[in-house]
């Protein structure tokens, strides 16, 4: 009995700290990052550079994403969709963090630099920086652009790939760069929509906070419009073929829907499916890259 409760009080608190990495953001982030990494080959990702690199940049995003909470944490205690996680409830402490982030990103940086490349190492490193300190610290309570600035930060994973495995930045790994930098401020933006009054509540200047419903929504159908034309860069360029076209056609136009529908007859249940769909959106547009790649191979 004693042990079955040190076993369950110790894998209790290994989850509290797995918590703080954000495992839902760092997956999507991650997984676009693989997608940078296929994409920036003909054939197939040598085995060793696809799980060194997969882990080194995952543990330098859970690491960013523990700063975000240990700086975030008085912020996330007052909001609803964030006040249950672990440094709001006392699971973990400020040191804790502290020491579990420190080895957590260093471990990754280090795999990066001598099992991978210098070039990626020190790309995710100014990924790291981007995210954790110039969007959370200093543009998100200073600007209600922060998400577009910092936007950078986030679209930085398929760039991360694509640089673990040639070793260099090609314009097609700008692309996608792009691509994830256009979509953000839609994807955001439909969240600070129905989250408005909380991050009023704690003072933070988001864009439905400073310049009303009426700017974000047009905003939001603004950036969908560039989206939906950045998105049509890979087909252009011969970067991919028809099977991209084709999906991603289809993905924008429920996308475009949901950014008139949210401009024309708004309300909160419309804005999280919106935020929602946003997420499957980009997965699936990366995952119809991916096809493409290797339908014409």
């Amino acid at each position: 009995m004693a042990t079955s409760m040190v076993w369950h009080e110790t894998a209790s608190r290994i989850n509290q700290f797995y918590r703080l990495t954000k495992p839902r953001v760092v997956s999507l982030i991650v997984f676009t990052a693989v997608i940078g990494m296929f994409m920036a080959v003909p054939g197939a990702v040598p085995l060793d550079t696809l799980v060194l690199a997969t882990i080194g940049i995952a543990l330098v995003a859970g690491a960013a994403a523990a700063l975000n909470c240990l700086v975030e944490q008085k912020m996330d205690a007052v909001m609803a969709r964030t006040k249950g996680r672990p440094l709001p409830q006392g699971k973990v402490s400020i040191p804790e963090t502290l020491f579990f982030l420190t080895i957590v990103g260093g471990l990754g940086l280090f795999i990066l630099y001598n099992w991978v490349n210098q070039l990626t190492m020190w790309l995710t490193l100014g990924t790291f920086v981007g995210y954790a300190i110039i969007y959370t610290v200093i543009l998100k309570p200073l600007t209600p652009q922060n998400i577009v600035i910092g936007g950078a930060s986030g679209a930085m994973p398929p760039v991360l790939g694509w640089t673990a495995v040639t070793g260099e930045i090609a314009s097609d790994a700008l692309l996608l760069f792009l691509i994830i930098f256009a979509w953000t401020p839609p994807h955001f933006w439909a969240l600070a929509l129905y989250r408005k009054n909380e991050y009023a509540s704690i003072g933070m200047p988001m864009l439905p906070v400073t310049h009303g419903d009426q700017f974000t929504k047009l905003h939001v159908l603004l950036y969908t419009v560039i989206l939906c034309v950045v998105t049509t860069l890979p087909y252009i360029t011969q970067m991919s073929g028809l099977i991209y076209l084709v999906s991603s056609i289809l993905l924008n136009g429920i996308f475009m829907y949901y950014a008139i529908e949210i401009y024309r007859n708004y309300s909160d249940q419309l804005a999280r499916e919106a935020f929602r769909y946003s997420i499957l959106y980009l997965a699936l547009l990366f995952v119809a890259l991916l096809v493409d790649h290797y339908f014409f191979f």
